[in-house]
């Protein structure tokens, strides 16, 4: 299988304002194996039509094939990483984001409060992380087995059974 094209979006006022060092991009990408290339990692403000704007950039023009977001996703204010998620995708995933609420339950009682996503824009899917590094190294290993094989649907290929 030619690599996933992917593209890592970290959500924060914080990181985007300078504040703080972005520590949960780079730890997705530290994560992802040789079936994954990142061909963009950007860093977006809290705010939904940035976001909105930057998954449909992402998806529409890049032409990635996974887009991996982190931060946003918890009940803050400004969390809106999710709603942004929702107005771009054609299609939801609702069985991901139950699996990452599932697995992040075996670490910590707050995973109840995970408004995280995933769906599919085009043939692009697009999955919400936690922007907790710690999290991220928690569910990334799991959902890296996963997502080919939607992905691969997306291409075109066929169920395995």
């Amino acid at each position: 299988m030619e690599p996933i094209r992917t593209a890592v979006v970290t959500v924060s006022d914080r990181v985007w304002q300078g504040q703080y060092a972005d520590r949960s991009g780079p730890r997705i990408r530290e994560l992802l194996d040789a079936r994954y290339v990142v061909v963009a990692a950007e860093v977006v403000p809290d705010e939904r039509d940035r976001i909105e704007a930057t998954l449909r950039r992402l998806s529409d023009e890049l032409a990635v094939e996974l887009i991996l977001t982190t931060g946003g996703t918890g009940p803050a204010l400004r969390d809106v990483t999710p709603e942004a998620t929702l107005r771009v995708c054609d299609r939801l995933l609702p069985g991901v984001a139950e699996w990452m609420r599932a697995e992040s339950l075996r670490y910590t009682r707050l995973a109840v409060f995970s408004r995280a996503v995933a769906g599919i824009r085009n043939r692009t899917v697009i999955v919400n992380l936690p922007g907790n590094p710690k999290a991220i190294s928690e569910l990334l290993p799991g959902l890296r087995e996963l997502l080919p094989h939607a992905v691969g649907l997306l291409r075109g290929g066929k169920h395995e059974l």
